[in-house]
């Protein structure tokens, strides 16, 4: 590798390492220029938009939560299947603020994001559809739905601190089966 493509290779490491310290929400490639300790030019080179960057910060997220959907999808229960695909996918989303930023971006700038997006899609989509067709969730759960409903539960765990994650997924997985059954009170 030539001295210029190593030093570029270095920027773009850092680069990302201070983006991942960064709340997704409020990246501002000015503050991560400063923050690595390059110029915005450089910051700019190698992204840019603030989404860009998110998306190659959160990109090997996408590839654990594809492997986990496609476990999800081998999983022969579809009721454990479906537990595995949103409780696993839920604790990914928590681990990293921007995955949720980035599967809900109604376009992607990196081919090989919306390339993972489709195939984590397309996995989530038959992990749902085998449930509905097994009668363990209702007919009308959709994927999109099922997104949603997560990132919901995402949203309250973090305001809540980070408690309370299995109790939100017991009541929504509940919530979800054809014939909800009684829980006792607390």
């Amino acid at each position: 590798m030539s001295p210029q493509r190593a030093d570029a290779a270095r920027s773009r490491a850092r680069i990302l390492a201070v983006a991942r310290e960064c709340d997704p929400a409020d990246l501002r490639l000015n503050d991560v220029a400063r923050l690595a300790g390059v110029g915005v030019g450089t910051v700019y080179r190698h992204f840019p938009t603030a989404h860009a960057l998110v998306e190659a910060v959160v990109a090997s997220d996408l590839e654990r939560y594809r492997g986990l959907a496609q476990r999800a999808a081998a999983e022969r229960d579809p009721a454990a299947a479906l537990d595995l695909l949103v409780r696993e996918g839920l604790a990914l989303q928590l681990a990293d603020g921007g995955l949720q930023t980035v599967l809900l971006a109604p376009r992607d700038t990196s081919d090989d994001v919306a390339m993972l997006k489709r195939e984590l899609e397309d996995v989530a989509e038959s992990v749902v559809s085998a449930a509905r067709e097994a009668g363990v969730v209702r007919t009308d759960l959709t994927t999109v739905r099922l997104q949603r409903l997560v990132c919901g539960i995402e949203h309250a765990v973090r305001i809540g601190g980070g408690a309370d994650a299995d109790f939100f997924v017991d009541a929504m997985l509940d919530g979800l089966r054809p014939d909800p059954p009684e829980r006792p009170a607390p």
